[in-house]
């Protein structure tokens, strides 16, 4: 299995991604988008906090902590994805303005197509390998016809598939998942998910990145008074970011080869991989946390 995973990388990554992308859209209409001309506030606060705020708080971390090498480049790649179809659903099950975080998400995986380049030019290339060259037109691609694409065509099954459209997305998404759990015991049967390599102190640097933006995705919405589940849906997308993304990006960036040293490459999915699964225990408490909240509230 490993020696396969190591050959078909790059198209296990595409595979999950596409199917996230798509499950994503067959539950998305034009008017989930024209809908944020409701909330300028809270979107522009959500969209500016995933494109500035995220990579200054990377920033903070790889230059003013000193993170280097792989662990650099994985915490600029998570800075410069957006967030994904995960975040819409934690939105939803805590009670957060579930229009609202699918409009950042809108907007951010648009956006994508020129800032993740520019993100990751900006954070991590004094951190690259002697010439090495950043893939941006490869991104560009990628992020074109593995995001924005099944997104699209998400959406037009939704428009002429009503009926249909939800069990397209519900399988989509459980494909995704499957790809996902692929990725995960294909990296492991290749000895590429190695946490003694990876380092104990990398570990708390990784864990310390998803708080950080925890908090910061909520004091800069509780500074400017949004309401509540325009609070809760902003912290989602900052903080539950499109691992589906990272994971492909990576593989386009450090391809694995067979043989050769993929040191780099390893501690970038490893990073990538362990902020994925943080996030989804942090997501889990600020749901309890905001469910809560909504049954004091109403009671």
């Amino acid at each position: 299995m490993g020696e396969l995973y190591i050959a078909y990388e790059y198209w296990f990554a595409a595979f999950q991604l596409f199917f996230a992308m798509l499950g994503m859209g067959a539950t998305l209409t034009v008017r989930d988008f024209t809908d944020v001309l409701r909330t300028p506030k809270s979107v522009t606060v959500g969209t500016l906090m995933q494109i500035v705020v995220v990579p200054l708080v990377a920033y903070c971390f790889i230059h003013v902590a000193g993170v280097v090498g792989g662990v650099a480049v994985g915490i600029a790649l998570i800075a410069a994805i957006p967030g994904g179809t995960t975040s819409n659903i934690f939105t939803f099950m805590a009670r957060g303005n579930s229009p609202l975080s699918i409009s950042i998400t809108g907007i951010t995986t648009l956006a994508c197509l020129f800032t993740t380049p520019f993100i990751l030019s900006l954070l991590i290339t004094e951190y690259l390998p002697a010439g090495f060259a950043m893939p941006t037109a490869q991104i560009i691609r990628e992020i074109a016809f593995t995001l924005l694409l099944p997104l699209g065509l998400g959406m037009l099954v939704l428009k002429l598939f009503a009926a249909q459209a939800g069990a397209i997305s519900t399988w989509s998404i459980r494909a995704s998942l499957a790809g996902i759990a692929l990725i995960v015991v294909g990296s492991a049967s290749a000895g590429r998910l190695d946490i003694d390599a990876f380092g104990s102190d990398n570990v708390l640097l990784v864990v310390g990145f998803v708080f950080a933006l925890t908090l910061i995705a909520w004091l800069i919405p509780t500074a400017l008074r949004l309401v509540k589940p325009d609070l809760t849906a902003i912290q989602m997308e900052v903080v539950v970011r499109n691992v589906n993304l990272g994971v492909l990006i990576k593989a386009s960036m450090f391809p694995a080869v067979v043989g050769a040293d993929n040191t780099v490459g390893d501690t970038v999915l490893f990073a990538v991989l362990l902020y994925g699964a943080v996030q989804m225990l942090v997501a889990a408490v600020i749901i309890v946390m905001r469910r809560r909240t909504s049954v004091a509230a109403s009671a």
